[in-house]
This record gives C-alpha cells, sequence and structure tokens, in this order.
C-alpha cells in the first residue's frame, strides 16, 4: 500500500481528544503531546514513522520564527506538512526560554494537525486571540492547508497577492510561489 493511501486511512480514523484545559480562558485544548500519543496505535498498525524538526528562521524584520516540519514515512516515501510560528520576544511574564517554548509547542501542534487534518476551526484555542485584537492578528499560511489550497486556486483564478497576504502572514518563498503561478 502506497504511502497516501496509508495516511489516508490515519486521518479518517484519527481521533485526539482535548483533554488539557486552560483555566484562565476556560476551555479545552489538545496539545502536540496528546497528538503524538494518540497517533502512536496507527504507526504500529501501518508501518509508519512520524519526525518532526523545526528550524529557527529570522525573519527581514528581525522577527524569529519556528517552521515545525512534521513527516510520515515508511521507509520508502515521505509526506511532510509545516507551520511557522512566530517567537514573540516582548511577551510579558514569560522568560526567553518559555518564549520560545511555547513558540515550538505551537508550531508542532499545527503541523501534526495539518498532516493529520485535525481541524481546529471549533476549538477555543484557534479561536482565542489571547487579549489580541483580531484585526491586529494573522493567522500563518502554511504549505498543504486548506487556506493554503485555497490560495493557491484563488490566484490561478486571477486573484491578487496582496489580498491574501492582508488576510494571511506568509513567509518570502510562499510569496514568491505564489506569484509564480
Amino acid at each position: 500500500m502506497k504511502l497516501n493511501e496509508k495516511l489516508t486511512i490515519i486521518q479518517t480514523k484519527f481521533k485526539s481528544k482535548k483533554s488539557r484545559f486552560n483555566s484562565f480562558g476556560k476551555y479545552y485544548f489538545r496539545s502536540a503531546e496528546d497528538i503524538l500519543e494518540a497517533i502512536k496505535p496507527h504507526l504500529l498498525e501501518h508501518g509508519v514513522t512520524v519526525v518532526v524538526n523545526e528550524e529557527l528562521e529570522i525573519f527581514p524584520t528581525n522577527e524569529p520564527v519556528i517552521k515545525t516540519i512534521a513527516t510520515i514515512s515508511d521507509g520508502l516515501e515521505s509526506i511532510v506538512a509545516t507551520a511557522i510560528v512566530g517567537v514573540d520576544i516582548n511577551q510579558k511574564g514569560m522568560q526567553m526560554p518559555q518564549r520560545f517554548g511555547s513558540a515550538s509547542s505551537y508550531g508542532k501542534k499545527y503541523a501534526l494537525g495539518n498532516l493529520f487534518l485535525i481541524d481546529d476551526t471549533q476549538d477555543s484555542d484557534a479561536t482565542n486571540d489571547h487579549g489580541a485584537s483580531a484585526s491586529n492578528v494573522k493567522q500563518w499560511l502554511t504549505e498543504g492547508s486548506k487556506p493554503y489550497e485555497k490560495a493557491i486556486e484563488y490566484v490561478k483564478a486571477g486573484g491578487k497577492i496582496n489580498a491574501i497576504k492582508k488576510k494571511y502572514s506568509m513567509n518570502k518563498q510562499m510569496e514568491t510561489h505564489l506569484e509564480s503561478l
């Protein structure tokens, strides 16, 4: 069986409960650790492995971001999903390691969510702006996500990249790719 077929089966059967509670925001959420624990039985059943890697990148504006790559492999083929999360180096109440750790946790959670098609739109963690104004917060456009696929269709149909950039943040490589379509 090809890897994409195995992944389709896993995506269809995969369930990860929101077992953690945020007492400040009063909502349940799932963590990267919850997702990894829930995926383990599927790994054995389908003879695949999952690896999560991170890369630190610095945007031209000197903002650090963590690029997280979740890879599923059967030894012959690999499929990857990515997530890019900014590190708020000015976050009050956190030490620098906590700021990077928080961004790392979010990156892992969303890269795994992209890989296994975990829809967090109903998740309070996905809609909680943690006190920030919604007009100031843009979601990162991640390769392989539904918004990314819609962006590709939009550009191919003659849509403007600036319209996408008003709604989503993206790295230069992704912007260049969309411009080339």
